[in-house]
């Protein structure tokens, strides 16, 4: 009789182990750390203690470890407790990418007179903390908006050549200068120089005091 082949079965690290996240990641960076170091199994198994099927099966999250065991780990991979859980389920940051020319064209005073204004950063929840604007002004106007508003805006021009009014003085303003002033002192244009004009406004507003 033709003998019975046996199902091969796949290598212990491509078999579903039921491993918790944590004990996959911490088995992940253990073996980085230790492949960066330039070290085998058995050089840490030397330098913990532990045995090298043990730390096999730590590496591939086939078990959990104690806080002892990874503490003897820390210690024979050079590195702190604290360093094998520094990235583990780090947020995002609420990261908000706005590629060039994709920021949204706003409404505002000012854009019947030439003033077009995107905005670059958005969705910021129920409280706003700061809105960035560029700026863009392609033609002289004989007509200039007054703005006021709560909070700091600063300005950062990028191109042309502008008289900016903040309260009583007024400031010229050329690509590479900065302008901070508080947003409730009556402001805005008092002449454009030369156009086109393009300048970054963030305005930040105060967080409102908890009731």
């Amino acid at each position: 009789m033709p003998k019975a082949i046996a199902a091969r079965r796949p290598p212990a690290q491509a078999r579903e182990t039921g491993a918790s996240p944590l004990e996959r990641y911490l088995g992940s960076t253990i073996r980085e750390l230790r492949r960066k170091h330039a070290l085998t199994i058995a050089d840490i198994s030397v330098r913990t203690g532990i045995s090298r099927g043990m730390l096999s099966r730590i590496e591939t999250g086939q078990t959990a470890s104690s806080l002892e065991t990874l503490s003897r780990l820390a210690q024979g991979l050079g590195v702190s407790l604290s360093a094998l859980f520094r990235n583990y389920d780090v947020p995002d940051g609420g990261v908000q990418l706005v590629k060039k020319g994709k920021g949204m064209e706003v409404m505002r005073r000012g854009t019947r007179s030439g003033h077009t204004y995107h905005l670059l950063a958005y969705d910021q929840g129920p409280t706003r903390l700061f809105e960035p604007f560029l700026i863009t002004i392609e033609s002289a106007s004989e007509t200039f908006p007054i703005f006021e508003h709560a909070g700091i805006e600063f300005i950062y021009m990028l191109e042309g050549h502008i008289h900016y009014r903040s309260g009583k003085n007024v400031y010229d303003l050329a690509p590479g200068d900065a302008l901070t002033f508080k947003g409730e002192v009556p402001h805005g244009p008092e002449k454009l120089v030369k156009c086109p004009i393009r300048f970054l406004s963030i305005m930040m507003y105060p967080m409102l005091a908890a009731e």
